[in-house]
């Protein structure tokens, strides 16, 4: 199967040292206003994913969440989570730490489309 959500080694170093800080995490990612553009990381049971987030995958065990909206937009794209350097969100707990979670995405081909896991409701 073709993932979703992929992380670079420099993402799962981050998402290890956070989780070591604040045990296991999660991330979101919205769109919209404010942090809402960035994929934002938190404490696992800090914020409960709206009815209509959708479970991309899991990054370095935390489960990464992607608005319906942009679901929309990056259905057809995987999704690259990675750290370069800056202030993170404002909400999220790389804010601070002179490093910044970010995605990329690039375009499926036609045989990882097949092979795409199923989103229920999409």
């Amino acid at each position: 199967m073709t993932a979703r959500i992929v992380a670079t080694e420099a993402a799962c170093r981050f998402i290890d040292e956070l989780a070591a800080e604040f045990g296991p995490l999660m991330f979101l990612l919205s769109g919209g206003c404010c942090d809402g553009s960035v994929p934002n990381c938190y404490k696992v049971g800090e914020v409960q994913p709206g009815p209509t987030m959708v479970l991309l995958g899991d990054v370095a065990g935390a489960p990464f969440y992607l608005g319906h909206q942009e679901f929309s937009y990056y259905g057809s794209s995987q999704l690259t989570l990675d750290v370069e350097p800056g202030k993170g969100g404002d909400f999220s707990l790389d804010c601070g730490k002179g490093k910044a979670f970010v995605t990329r995405s690039r375009l499926f081909n036609e045989n990882e489309l097949s092979t795409l896991p199923p989103i229920p409701g999409h």
